[in-house]
């Protein structure tokens, strides 16, 4: 079956609310082996979301939506659904026990205002309880057409669609649609879909998609398969040949992030690690500490911002800043250098560079940086220059520094 994701709310399409209810449950369906072919978001107008019913039943089987379901005037998600259908909307008793209990723990002895309101339901209508919230959601099903109206918080949506939609629609499931991500650093989207043009062109089951994200770009790997354990066995030779092909590019799969791959690679190998930072501003410390148990390997931060606290604090040569500037492969060096040595640890990360917007110059543009690594004796320097905001050159600056820690505790 087929099926459309239609989120309600004007906040959403000015830009105030992020969506992440279509990203949640797309996997959701996904995982059924229910095909999404569209996303929508409408606002909170009745006549124009009647005309998106419309037109989307018109293409699809199943319609999900999310919000339009609180006590306002405008929340009308479920009685443009009731139209829709040529019901009545009827007061649901337990919804309303329910609403006044939910009111009486928070304090209030009765219902405010249309609070009332989130009790009624399309007539015949399957009614999902929320827990977590006052608006419960519902179902409808008529002439093969099936409209399921969730709230729009996440913390309620979410906890929904898990408990009460997916059981609803297994029944409707056609085999699964199972993914695998790979996630990719140190070379461009570009770069890594020439590399495996080969698999993103001629798979069909499983299908090779790149992606780009903001510090990363990823490989998805989709298969269609009766159960899960099949989908997965399709996935694995693709996964081998993709493997191949980018090698160490490859730094993690699915949810993994690049501060969990490195915590993990330090804690196994007992390598301790200081990172000394000027341009990125104490970034790097702030992804390591993401990791829990990072402490066990994690020694010391130091922002080192000024020339001053560069010597006094990393022992970098006056001589080094006069002659080659902040700036510059050497003093990157000596920052690595210098804060591996006085925090005693094995391996010293550093960063120095123009992020911008002012500040640059011929010799060093903005978007300069160098990065600094000591590790196991020896000192390396890589020179980087991005393009992009104040923010965008510190957080790619700070990609590429951990990158650089990972490949080089791999190779050693």
């Amino acid at each position: 079956m087929k099926a459309e994701i239609l989120c309600v709310g004007t906040e959403i399409l000015l830009g105030d609310i992020v969506n992440t209810n279509a990203q949640f449950i797309s996997k959701g369906l996904a995982d059924l082996g229910i095909e999404v072919y569209h996303q929508s978001v409408v606002g909170d107008n009745p006549q124009r979301l009647l005309d998106e019913f419309r037109k989307s039943f018109e293409r699809t089987d199943i319609i999900i939506t999310t919000g339009g379901l609180g006590p306002t005037q405008d929340d009308l998600t479920k009685e443009t659904g009731a139209e829709y259908f040529n019901r009545e909307m009827i007061l649901d008793k337990n919804s309303l026990t329910q609403l006044e209990s939910y009111f009486k723990k928070m304090g209030k002895s009765n219902l405010e205002g249309n609070n009332i309101k989130q009790a009624y339901f399309p007539e015949g209508a399957s009614i999902f309880p929320n827990p977590h919230g006052t608006a419960p959601g519902c179902c409808m099903e008529q002439n093969g057409k099936i409209l399921i109206i969730l709230p729009g918080p996440p913390k309620e949506a979410k906890p929904m669609f898990e408990n009460y939609v997916v059981p609803f629609l297994k029944k409707y499931s056609n085999g699964v649609i199972k993914s695998k991500t790979l996630r990719v650093c140190g070379i461009g989207e570009s770069s890594m879909a020439e590399s495996v043009s080969d698999l993103i062109n001629n798979s069909v089951n499983p299908t090779v998609a790149p992606y780009a994200k903001e510090n990363d770009t990823i490989l998805r790997i989709t298969a269609r398969a009766n159960t899960e354990e099949e989908a997965v066995e399709l996935i694995k030779p693709i996964e081998s040949k993709i493997r191949e092909k980018l090698g160490i590019n490859i730094y993690g799969e699915n949810d993994d992030t690049m501060e969990e791959v490195i915590g993990k690679l330090l804690i196994n190998k007992e390598l301790t690690i200081s990172s000394a930072e000027s341009c990125t501003g104490g970034l790097i410390a702030a992804r390591l500490v993401n990791y829990p148990g990072i402490s066990a390997v994690f020694k010391e931060g130091a922002v080192t911002y000024t020339n001053e606290a560069k010597m006094k604090r990393l022992g970098v040569k006056k001589d080094t800043l006069d002659k080659f500037t902040a700036v510059s492969s050497e003093t990157a060096k000596e920052m690595a250098e210098g804060i591996a040595k006085t925090a005693n640890t094995d391996i010293g990360i550093a960063t120095t560079g123009v992020a911008g917007p002012g500040g640059g110059t011929y010799e060093n543009p903005v978007g300069l940086v160098y990065i600094g690594l000591y590790i196991n004796g020896k000192t390396y320097v890589k020179k980087c220059q991005y393009s992009g905001s104040r923010d965008v050159v510190r957080q790619r600056a700070t990609m590429t520094a951990l990158d650089l820690i990972r490949r080089h505790i791999i190779n050693s």
